[in-house]
């Protein structure tokens, strides 16, 4: 099995019907959460996401396709990000799944990758995201450190989004040398085909200079709208981040549905 394979490819390949848009059924909502650096909040935007999702009534599902830094807790390996997701979501789906690469070492995923002898293959993670994507409605991806983050050899974070082919909303941890780095993102991101369709800035520090004019100059350089200014959370969850944001001018963002 794998990438060539037509079979693969074609269900990589389906899109929504024409016929069920027509027939004015809801198109599901996916997105790819990338950042600008590790350790800048891509989780906790995720976790965001995942609980707006689940707030309008949806089935919601999140997937942190490789995770690096995890322990042994019940005869099962947890990583924090990975439970966090999955708290914030409400399809309940196999850990195998929503996380295919649970590694041990907190380190870069190729590292640790080598260091348990695993190697990191594209096949079985686009094989997780299709069994989710059919038992949810929604599902937020969650990349690994920034967008270009090695997995392999041959392959990185960058190809997976790609292979995914999801809308892509960008995190951008507020610190100096964020615009840059934020810049260099959207082009990366831009340059394998996809498009940033939003963007969060996400305050890491408690009193950051120039805060306002570095978000003004992403704004006016950014081809995304803002989705939110999230500040620096004393106890920080998916609900509190939320809070902050506004998602609903997102491609396929869900209408509220009503409880029956």
């Amino acid at each position: 099995m794998s990438l060539d394979d037509p079979i693969v490819a074609e269900e990589l390949a389906v899109q929504p019907s024409p016929a069920a848009a027509a027939a004015g059924l809801p198109l599901p909502f996916a997105c790819f959460v990338t950042g600008t650096d590790t350790e800048i909040g891509k989780t906790l935007i995720s976790s965001a996401l995942l609980h707006a999702l689940v707030q309008r009534g949806v089935r919601a599902c999140g997937m942190k396709p490789v995770a690096a830094g995890a322990e042994l807790r019940d005869g099962e390996l947890h990583n924090e990000d990975a439970d966090s997701l999955i708290a914030a979501g409400n399809v309940s789906m196999l850990r195998s799944l929503t996380t295919p690469y649970m590694l041990k070492e907190p380190a870069a995923p190729h590292i640790a990758a080598a260091l348990e002898g695993v190697s990191i293959d594209s096949v079985p993670i686009l094989a997780a995201y299709l069994e989710i994507a059919a038992a949810s409605d929604a599902v937020v991806v969650e990349g690994v450190g920034g967008f270009r983050v090695p997995l392999s050899a041959d392959y990185d974070s960058a190809d997976l989004a790609q292979q995914l082919d999801l809308p892509v909303i960008l995190v951008v941890g507020m610190r100096l040398g964020c615009i840059s780095q934020a810049l260099l993102t959207v082009e990366a991101v831009e340059a394998r085909g996809l498009k940033v369709v939003g963007w969060v800035a996400n305050t890491l520090e408690v009193e950051m200079r120039f805060l306002d004019e570095n978000i003004d100059a992403l704004i006016e350089r950014i081809p995304a709208p803002l989705l939110g200014r999230v500040p620096r959370l004393a106890q920080p969850s998916a609900a509190a981040a939320a809070a902050y944001l506004d998602f609903t001018g997102l491609p396929n963002w869900p209408a509220q549905r009503q409880n029956n």
